[in-house]
């Protein structure tokens, strides 16, 4: 019997986002140990669920540690090192015939800003250069050579929306298991490609990634490789290893791995002016939506919650007010809203009328309005249906749904929680369809979750950490020349 350890800490750092990941926002979410692993993420489609999935009649996979704090600001000194030396403590607690690590691969911490580098070295100094490691990371991770370097085989996801999550890491599982049988000996071939890719063209359905990871599947198909996957790098990272890369894995063939892989990184090198991407102006969009077949989804893209952002921007509400627009569905975080809104309700039950004020002045204008309560929810919601990155359990804290004239509704939430679930209408008992536009703080992943019950998306060019310009962010650290940054590269 194989004894696999699963863990990880799996986070998206947001180098421009001001709310640091701290120990408080990771224990918000969760620092999952041992069976409280498999309880919150057994029947999910989630990473962790793969993982934990790649087991069998002779293979045993034991969660240690797992902790995947909403995306934010860089992980704090605190939070990284309780949470990492609690990992590698955990893993010297047994012995191991192989590691299966949870990594996003766009971790960033205060003190390392190669984060999952930083996890995946001091896990191959706690169990030696023989026990094959391996990582099921996020297609956005910025790899670098140190992760790589230090592990044995990188399987990344294949989709934008993230809707393959489980069958990667199961994939992954698999490669480490047969690693530790002796069955196969993995040979990775990394390759950096100087390409900051704008988020507006990561949806792996559309050009040029559609034709990349057919590249990619390609390479797959041929004999002797294990796996190979494009990153597309995350690029709100400010880090060196920011950008683009693939990875090749043969089986102990170091020279065919590093061949396929120059082969793989051109392809994707000769794609780069496909890679351009524009949004709307929140104007344009708000008359593209029109007479046309409703609702129509905007996608906030400046903030992005699933970038990393506050989620607190106003920006598309306050262009909507300001021009009449009727019949709007929109999210804001705003904690201190929420709680005037259950005073209000207690006062006078639903009906109340209360007035709030939502916005930053960071990400757009601030706006006062009047409305009344509609309903009041505690947040917690569960979503069996694919969703991005396969999470299942949702918790947005204390809720309120406001209704304002001229048909707009808002959501107010307590906190910054990823909205790629419409679970989170249904438990408001709202109705999608009632409603001309929904606004959802993300790019790709809300699509899954939204995309069957909107009649059209528009990606809407919004202020914010995650804002579409990239040429706008006040990058330090990345390297240089990257692409479409540095002319003449």
């Amino acid at each position: 019997m194989l004894r696999l350890a699963a863990l990880g800490l799996f986070h998206e750092s947001n180098s421009f986002c001001p709310t640091p990941t701290d120990l408080p926002a990771c224990e918000l979410i969760g620092i999952l140990r041992g069976e409280q692993i498999r309880a919150v993420h057994g029947d999910a489609d989630s990473t962790m669920a793969g993982l934990l999935a790649a087991g069998g009649p002779d293979v045993a996979v034991v969660p240690l540690l797992y902790c995947g704090p909403q995306p934010a600001g860089p992980i704090t000194v605190e939070a990284f090192d309780a949470i990492v030396e609690e990992m590698i403590a955990a893993l010297a607690d047994g012995a191991w015939d192989g590691v299966l690590l949870a990594l996003h691969g766009a971790a960033v911490a205060d003190a390392h800003p190669d984060a999952d580098g930083e996890i995946a070295s001091r896990v191959r100094a706690a169990v030696g250069p023989d026990v094959p490691i391996g990582v099921a990371c996020d297609l956005h991770g910025n790899v670098s050579a140190r992760l790589a370097g230090a592990v044995d085989v990188i399987v990344s996801y294949r989709t934008n929306p993230h809707v393959d999550a489980r069958v990667r890491a199961q994939e992954l599982g698999g490669l480490v298991a047969r690693a530790a049988r002796g069955r196969i000996r993995p040979r990775e071939a990394w390759r950096p490609v100087p390409i900051l890719l704008n988020i507006l063209r990561q949806n792996t359905d559309d050009e040029p990634m559609r034709s990349i990871l057919d590249a990619a599947e390609q390479v797959r198909r041929r004999p002797g490789v294990l796996t190979a996957s494009v990153l597309q790098g995350f690029p709100y990272a400010d880090v060196p290893h920011v950008g683009m890369s693939v990875l090749v894995t043969t089986d102990d063939d170091e020279a065919l791995a590093a061949s396929y892989a120059d082969e793989l990184a051109d392809e994707v090198w000769r794609r780069r002016e496909a890679m351009r991407g524009d949004a709307l102006p929140i104007g344009d969009a708000l008359d593209a939506v029109g007479a046309g077949a409703t609702p129509v989804l905007l996608l906030d893209v400046g903030d992005n919650i699933g970038a990393g952002t506050t989620g607190r921007s106003a920006a598309i509400l306050a262009t909507a007010l300001e021009r009449g627009f009727t019949g709007l569905l929109s999210l804001v975080v705003a904690p201190e809203m929420v709680a005037r809104c259950a005073r209000a309700y207690a006062g006078a039950g639903p009906g109340a009328e209360v007035e709030v004020t939502l916005g930053e002045p960071e990400t757009g204008p601030v706006v006062s309005v009047l409305g009344t309560v509609r309903r009041l929810h505690d947040g917690v919601f569960e979503d069996p249906t694919p969703t991005h990155a396969g999470y299942r359990h949702f918790n947005v804290g204390p809720t309120a749904v406001l209704d304002l004239a001229g048909g707009t509704t808002l959501i107010l939430v307590s906190h910054a929680i990823m909205q790629s679930s419409r679970q989170q209408l249904r438990c408001l008992e709202l109705d999608p369809g009632a409603y001309r536009a929904i606004t959802a703080k993300g790019v790709q992943s809300p699509l899954a979750g939204y995309g069957p019950v909107v009649a059209r998306v528009l990606r809407v060019d919004t202020p914010g950490q995650a804002t579409a310009d990239l040429s706008s962010l006040p990058y330090r650290h990345r390297r240089r020349p990257l692409w479409p940054l540095d002319p003449g590269i």
